[in-house]
């Protein structure tokens, strides 16, 4: 980050005392990119905020838009539990309230850090040294009473390989016991856990809600890829679970879609529970996406993956004939560039194996390649050759199978 020079207004009001705070600061001292920066003003009210040119964005507290450079300015506040669940908040916001007593309300001390005019840390709750241990530390007990700081921590765990403090895993668990875990909206949920699907490490969003205890409650799909232990310690994972995180990281270091890290995620449905237990896993995805509210994009292609995966592992005893039906039931000839997506859930689902994260993966440039061919078919010509529907589309099929049967002969052995 550049400097924290604090945009001055030409005005006779008193110097603004602001500081950026939260994440900004975290990644200065990680020494990562900073995209955006948040700012918390101490002594000043909102019609002070309005006389510089500050223009008001929020609607549960007092937050402005800087007239120049439109970053987010919020006023220094407390907060207050008023009832269950993430909403259940009021907050207080007025110039008496210290930079202390803004910075106590955060979730983890590696967020509550702030960064004076003069490039200076305040540090009061030793931010500092939790993110040089990697650790993820609450600031207060007050983490209890927002069910969605769990998920949050468990994003930042997949973000920096960090690990809970033992006080803040005890407390998470007490949040799972008391019920406020269960207060979380499917939205909310879906929204961290595409975050977390998008960090460094995602399995570490899942081990560290396994930990925890919610991941029964949250993902119970998921849970039983850790036996039937309670998670009492980290329990170890079912060999089918282990692949799944292990493939699932995989994706993430290829720098895959959500979507296809997604359909990786979910091709270990109902792994861990008792034969005759489950539902088929189509059904089982078919839920979990209607509980979460998943995007189309994202449950379409995991159906698919959960479908079709097998095949396309099984790709070199395929004939032409073969191919072609994998293409048409994946609806590849219509939308060729979700097939190659599902090629990349293949490819990552092979490379969690034991023993084959370098491993080759053939299957998905060749049938990528064949694909390719399929789709070179003038399909419109053939069809002004033949006069009925059914025989225009046999005539398609037969010619992208000749299509496709010579290229595979070409193929080098």
């Amino acid at each position: 980050m550049s400097s924290s020079k604090i945009h001055q207004l030409p005005n006779k009001l008193p110097p603004l005392q602001a500081y950026i705070v939260g994440g900004a600061v975290r990644d200065r001292l990680l020494g990562r990119e900073v995209a955006d920066r948040d700012w918390v003003v101490i002594g000043a009210t909102p019609e002070e905020m309005l006389a510089r040119g500050f223009s008001p964005v929020g609607k549960d507290f007092p937050v402005f838009l800087h007239p120049k450079s439109h970053e987010e300015y919020a006023l220094a506040r407390t907060e207050r539990k008023v009832a269950r669940g993430y909403h259940g908040f009021s907050f207080h916001a007025a110039p008496e309230v210290t930079l202390e007593q803004d910075l106590a309300r955060r979730d983890l001390t590696i967020n509550a850090m702030a960064l004076d005019a003069d490039g200076s840390i305040i540090d009061p709750y030793h931010g500092q040294a939790d993110l040089r241990a990697g650790i993820l530390r609450h600031v207060s007990p007050a983490f209890a009473e927002d069910p969605v700081r769990i998920l949050r921590a468990a994003r930042f765990a997949a973000r920096f390989g960090f690990s809970l403090a033992p006080e803040t895993l005890q407390l998470t668990r007490e949040m799972v016991g008391n019920g406020e875990v269960d207060t979380l909206v499917a939205e909310r949920v879906w929204q961290e856990m595409a975050k977390a699907l998008m960090e460094r490490q995602p399995s570490g969003f899942f081990l560290t809600l396994r930990q925890s205890g919610a991941l029964a409650h949250i993902l119970p799909e998921l849970d039983p890829w850790f036996g039937t232990r309670a998670p009492t310690a980290l329990t170890p994972l079912t060999k089918g679970g282990a692949r799944r995180l292990d493939a699932l990281d995989y994706a993430a270091g290829q720098n895959t879609e959500l979507a296809v890290r997604f359909a990786v995620l979910m091709l270990n449905l109902g792994a861990g529970k008792e034969v005759g237990a489950q539902a088929p896993p189509v059904d089982t995805l078919l839920a979990l996406c209607a509980r979460l509210r998943v995007p189309a994009e994202c449950r379409d292609l995991a159906k698919n993956a959960l479908l079709y995966r097998e095949s396309i592992h099984a790709a070199a005893q395929l004939d032409a004939h073969q191919v072609l039906q994998l293409f048409k039931a994946c609806d590849a000839l219509r939308r060729p560039q979700r097939f190659l997506q599902l090629l990349r859930v293949a490819s990552a689902d092979a490379h969690g194996r034991p023993g084959q994260a370098h491993a080759p993966y053939p299957q998905e440039p060749r049938l990528a390649q064949l694909l390719q061919t399929a789709l070179t078919l003038d399909a419109g010509a053939i069809a002004a050759q033949c006069g009925h529907g059914d025989q225009i589309a046999a005539a398609i099929d037969l010619a992208r199978r000749a299509l496709i049967a010579d290229a595979m002969r070409q193929e080098t052995p």
